[in-house]
């Protein structure tokens, strides 16, 4: 029977590369999406590049029970699950219209956005998880990779996003470094779990990736990296392409940060 890797989230920013990494290792994948613009466009896109894989969509709803379990029932009969990446979220975007009005201000946060992104983003993983690694622990093999960030292990520097604290515009919201801390629980959580049965669970937590922001707001952040600069999505593929692999085979339970060097200072 084949093996089958699933990402979620895969028509975000990031999509594309975890994709792109699975299928160099020759794996086949299902990349799922509740944007089925986005979904049709990245499949298009891989299927140009990787004839020879087998590449499935599929519309999900990460929140949605349901259509998690419906999904696992139309994959099972011909395929394994061998690789999970848990990467759909709600992220704040950083663009030059955001300084135009208030945005994301801890006073006066919305319970019903909380309850939104941390539904998609942290419930969704452990739904995921709960479906999928179920699954693998019992083949008695796995890989779960948890996108995360280098917001996992830090909290956000507001001065990125504002020129002064004292008369704060933006902010980058509370739900963010929550959902991604909470990431870091569950991975260890489920490395715990299923390590006697070969299935590892291990977090990735990025820093942060140039994706158009205002130059402004570049030059800022590389201020605070080591490196500075901003990383390539592309730089991102190498441990997405380790952590799937069955060459790691003794790593788990771990987060690993690519970010420049900015959480060491």
């Amino acid at each position: 029977m084949k093996k089958i890797s699933i990402i979620t989230g895969a028509g975000g920013f990031l999509g594309f590369y975890h994709a792109k990494a699975l299928l160099e290792n020759n794996h086949n994948i299902c990349i799922t999406d509740i944007n089925q613009k986005k979904l049709n466009i990245l499949y298009n896109k891989l299927k140009l590049n990787f004839k020879s894989n087998t590449i499935i969509k599929y519309k999900l709803d990460v929140t949605k029970e349901n259509q998690i379990k419906l999904l696992c029932k139309k994959l099972i009969n011909n395929y394994t699950f061998d690789v999970l990446v848990n990467n759909a979220a709600i992220d704040f975007k950083v663009r030059k219209k955001n300084s135009k009005k208030k945005i994301n201000l801890f006073e006066s946060f919305d319970l019903k956005q909380w309850n939104k992104e941390i539904n998609v983003g942290l419930t969704g993983y452990f739904l995921m998880s709960k479906i999928f690694g179920s699954q693998m622990s019992n083949n008695k093999y796995g890989r779960i990779i948890n996108v995360a960030s280098d917001l996992s292990v830090i909290a956000p520097d507001q001065r990125l996003y504002n020129e002064n604290l004292k008369k704060i515009k933006i902010l980058k919201p509370v739900t963010y470094s929550v959902i991604k801390h909470g990431v870091l629980g569950l991975t260890k959580y489920c490395s715990s779990l299923w390590g006697l049965n070969n299935v590892l669970c291990n977090s990735v937590s990025f820093g942060g990736a140039l994706n158009n922001q205002p130059k402004k707001f570049q030059k800022k952040l590389a201020n605070l990296i080591p490196m500075g600069r901003m990383g390539r999505p592309d730089e991102y593929m190498s441990v997405i392409k380790f952590l799937s692999d069955e060459k790691n085979s003794y790593l788990t339970g771990q987060n690993i940060v690519i970010d420049g060097g900015r959480t060491i200072i």
